[in-house]
């Protein structure tokens, strides 16, 4: 037993890791998941400038993808889609619409030269073996910009999740910059459809953000909506309106599509309402408004981490700096190494080291005679001469040879010390490299499609139960002790909406809350009937009045009920042998009890107030006010104290003479 649970145990954390690291969480050094880096890796090996068929794409990918073609034709059309890195060809759907691209036999993509620049780089790029070890795979690419932040991601792993919203790439790059100069900065989401968001709970990319459709009221018998909340299509938009017009919370006439480049639908309203009576109710009945929470996770040096979207900015403007140093002295080693080159082939030819060759035999004699012809011109040389050398000299034409340039060559050699300088300064002034580097990439971007298309607007969220219209009568049948705003017959006792909490006490001592209910049975003794909004209750203090059944001691309790959890039934009473007698809402009341004629009692009528308790939790016991037995109570409510207050439905029915044996609405009741 204890060995196969190692072997579950250890295959699930393999699993798991598998899982985190190779599927669903992206890297936050270029910002993507696996599959994406593989179709792009792809695309830089397949890319000649012309455009490919995707489903070509898609089958060179399954070099380095094991999961199948389905999975990289639809990353692969997320990833063109975010119009960052690939450029499209053909119909890749609509995200307003929800439509799906086109087979992958019929679209065609090609990797822009913006991915190049930003991400490709062979020669700092890690690489390993692919899955079935016949290629090599990048780890990842050594990106420049925050990709991650810039088209958003979402993924699902075992146990952890990732939501990072898109943002602007315009700010993004201005966000680098900013760090780089030392200056404050502020990024909150932009998304591609547009719509209004509010980030005043965004937190960094660690809380939630509020988004809505931009919507047009202009017209007072007509409502367009003209941009869809993030992750909304418009399909799904008509679909939430039609239902929540069904359940009667809109009063809409029709419904009209014509969603193409851009969004259109038109909502046209019914008789006698009007836009400004139901924009709210759109809010909070349809899709028109979403809360989206955000979970910034990503894999930082092989582990999972929840960076904060400022955190994820500091850390690339870093590695930023870093890589655009190890590209200078990368470019640095090979200019050396071209400088070297161009002045070897300037003595090789000038001084005629080729001539020493002439007689020689073999091959060691003849690389030993030229390296031996260029030992006196070593002040010249960038480092000692090596076999690569020799054979790179000894593979110049001799047309070349006849026809060499001295004046053109050391135009070049000149060429190559002032890019040399240049790059020494660029070491030496790094930053300002790095911004102007930013500069230029903004610079590509900046072509009108990458301003901001989501608007930063402060709102507050509509809430259901204050737009919700309380219009159905939530009616009690004593006759059957049912109570719903489906119940045909019996009293009204409230008008509620759908999203109305009740509070329910019955003549038992028992009491619950429950959803406004379309038909509940309660039973034949209801004693209290009200709204359960917690900040109404704090107002009302119930007074129960109880009886010990076996000595007739009688008791009284006052006490609030705020706190509860739904449909949990709960009691008034304490646990023992105990019936209860009255309950009132009276904040406060005068009760006469009447005490039964007996020897040695000579007080047969006494009075209570309620002021005179104090309020006490719904567990506590009552105060014991009588030992006498009672033959009848009466409760009176104190005018001069509390004005226009209304009793509940028991103080109503029962503020008369009660016999010893009656149970709290009158009827009979067994001991």
């Amino acid at each position: 037993m204890a060995h196969a649970q190692t072997i579950y145990r250890q295959n699930f954390l393999e699993y798991a890791s598998y899982v985190i690291k190779e599927r669903a969480i992206p890297d936050i050094v270029d910002g993507f998941k696996p599959v994406q880096r593989r179709i792009i890796h792809t695309l830089f090996e397949m890319d000649d400038g012309k455009f490919h068929k995707v489903a070509n794409v898609v089958g060179w990918a399954m070099r380095y993808h094991p999961h199948g073609d389905s999975s990289i034709y639809e990353a692969l059309v997320n990833l063109a889609n975010c119009d960052l890195f690939i450029e499209r060809q053909g119909n890749f759907g609509n995200f307003m619409t929800g439509d799906s691209a086109a087979a992958a036999r019929y679209i065609e993509c090609r990797v822009l030269p913006f991915a190049k620049k930003v991400l490709y780089n062979p020669e700092l790029t890690e690489y390993v073996d692919s899955y079935d070890g016949r290629n090599k795979e990048p780890v990842a690419f050594p990106a420049k910009i925050p990709v991650v932040l810039i088209q958003g991601t979402e993924g699902i792993a075992v146990g952890m999740s990732t939501k990072i919203l898109p943002h602007n790439a315009l700010e993004v790059l201005d966000a680098v910059g900013a760090v780089l100069k030392g200056e404050t900065f502020q990024l909150f989401p932009d998304f591609p459809g547009g719509g209004i968001i509010d980030v005043k709970n965004y937190e960094d990319g660690t809380g939630s953000v509020s988004v809505r459709a931009k919507l047009d009221t202009s017209d007072p018998k007509r409502i367009v909506i003209e941009e869809l909340p993030f992750g909304v299509t418009s399909e799904m938009m008509i679909h939430s309106i039609d239902e929540a017009t069904k359940k009667g919370k809109l009063k809409v006439a029709s419904i009209s599509d014509y969603t193409a480049e851009k969004v259109n639908i038109e909502i046209s309203l019914a008789r006698n309402t009007y836009s400004k009576d139901i924009v709210d109710a759109l809010y909070a009945y349809t899709l028109c408004e979403q809360k989206i929470a955000v979970n910034s996770l990503v894999i930082q040096d092989n582990f999972p981490v929840v960076m904060k979207i400022s955190d994820m900015v500091h850390f690339h403007a870093r590695h930023l700096l870093d890589v655009l140093k190890a590209e200078l002295e990368l470019e640095r080693s090979h200019l050396f190494d071209k400088l070297h080159a161009r002045t070897l082939e300037r003595i090789f030819i000038e001084e005629r080291i080729y001539k020493r060759i002439e007689q020689k035999r073999s091959a060691e004699a003849v690389e030993k005679a030229v390296i031996t012809g260029f030992e006196p011109f070593s002040d010249q040389l960038i480092r000692p001469v090596e076999s690569d050398d020799v054979e790179r000299l000894l593979k110049i034409p001799i047309r070349r040879i006849s026809l060499f340039d001295i004046e053109r060559n050391r135009q070049e050699i000149d060429l190559i010390n002032d890019q040399l300088k240049q790059v020494a300064y660029r070491l030496d002034h790094l930053v300002e490299y790095a911004l102007e580097y930013l500069a230029e990439l903004r610079g590509m971007l900046d072509d009108g499609t990458h301003k901001r298309k989501t608007v930063i607007k402060s709102f507050d969220i509509v809430d259901v139960k204050e737009v919700a219209v309380r219009d159905l009568s939530l009616k009690y049948d004593p006759t059957t002790g049912y109570l719903g705003y489906n119940v045909k017959s019996g009293n009204t006792m409230l008008l509620v909406s759908t999203y109305d909490r009740i509070l329910i006490i019955q003549k038992t001592g028992t009491y619950f809350v429950c959803d406004a209910p379309d038909k509940l049975f309660v039973g034949k003794g209801l004693l209290h009937c009200g709204f359960a909004d917690k900040a109404e209750l704090s107002q009302i203090v119930f007074t129960v009045i109880y009886q010990e059944k076996t000595s007739k001691f009688l008791f009284l309790k006052r006490c609030q009920i705020t706190q509860f959890i739904l449909n949990r039934t709960y009691e008034l009473l304490p646990e023992g042998n105990y019936r209860l007698l009255k309950l009132s809402t009276f904040p406060n009341a005068e009760l006469t009890a009447t005490y039964k004629p007996a020897r040695n009692i000579k007080i047969l009528e006494e009075k209570f107030y309620f002021s005179d308790y104090l309020i006490k939790g719904v567990k506590a016991s009552g105060v014991r006010i009588a030992v006498k037995e009672v033959a009848s109570l009466k409760l009176r409510s104190v005018k001069e104290v509390v004005k226009d207050e209304e009793p509940s439905l028991f103080d109503a029915v029962d503020d008369g003479v009660m016999d010893d044996a009656d149970g709290p609405d009158g009827a009979k009741e067994d001991e």
